[in-house]
């Protein structure tokens, strides 16, 4: 969908520029366009490679092990159906940890394995049956195969939605576009972000006791 929208807004404006005689500063306008295109893409790339290493560091240090430990209770809670010991929760907290520092390409392998985790678990309920290991929807019909699970869309809505202590991918872009104080944004993200996860929170446990009713 979001293809045909693009298309759409590129034709239109390739139709309104010739409409009004105006093609040489389209043309002009595309060739800067994209030699800016391949110059951010450059710097977020050196950007995304020194986070995804940093994490990498931090994985093999054992700070990301510590930080799972320490924020497990916030796992529990929002993802009590998934068993203790479950590689989903070491997937789910290192997503976590990595969006809060605002590395949202580096959350993004870990987010992956997450759903793949959450999906086998999904399966295991479906093959294991009986009352407590089949995933049930509200009216207590078995989910179908390919329906995301519960514990899915809340990851989904807790990922989508994740607190951002330093939003290191908004700092860069405005850097590139020449920001005289590009961290001046970090204050409004926490905000923002803060009360997005809030509501992310309340949202996923009110459907959670609407869904157990």
């Amino acid at each position: 969908m979001l293809n045909y929208l693009w298309g759409a807004m590129l034709l239109i404006g390739v139709v309104y520029g010739a409409l009004q005689g105006r093609l040489p500063e389209v043309t002009a306008a595309a060739l800067d366009s994209a030699k800016e295109a391949v110059a951010l893409c450059i710097t977020m790339t050196g950007v995304m490679s020194l986070w995804v290493g940093l994490m990498e560091i931090a994985q093999q240090s054992g700070i990301i092990r510590q930080a799972t430990r320490r924020i497990q209770p916030f796992v529990n809670f929002m993802f009590p159906g998934i068993p203790k010991g479950h590689k989903a929760r070491e997937y789910i907290s290192t997503n976590i940890i990595a969006n809060i520092f605002g590395l949202g390409w580096a959350a993004t392998p870990a987010g992956l394995k997450a759903m793949e985790a959450l999906e086998e678990l999904e399966e295991e309920r479906r093959k294991s049956g009986g009352q407590q290991g089949l995933s049930r929807g509200r009216a207590g019909a078995a989910v179908p195969r390919g329906t995301a699970s519960n514990e899915m869309c809340t990851f989904l809505i807790v990922n989508i939605s994740s607190l951002q202590l330093i939003p290191v991918n908004v700092i860069a872009y405005r850097s590139q576009y020449g920001s005289v104080n590009p961290a001046a944004i970090v204050g409004p993200a926490i905000v923002a972000t803060a009360v997005s996860t809030a509501a992310a929170v309340i949202y996923c446990k009110v459907k959670d006791r609407r869904r157990s009713t």
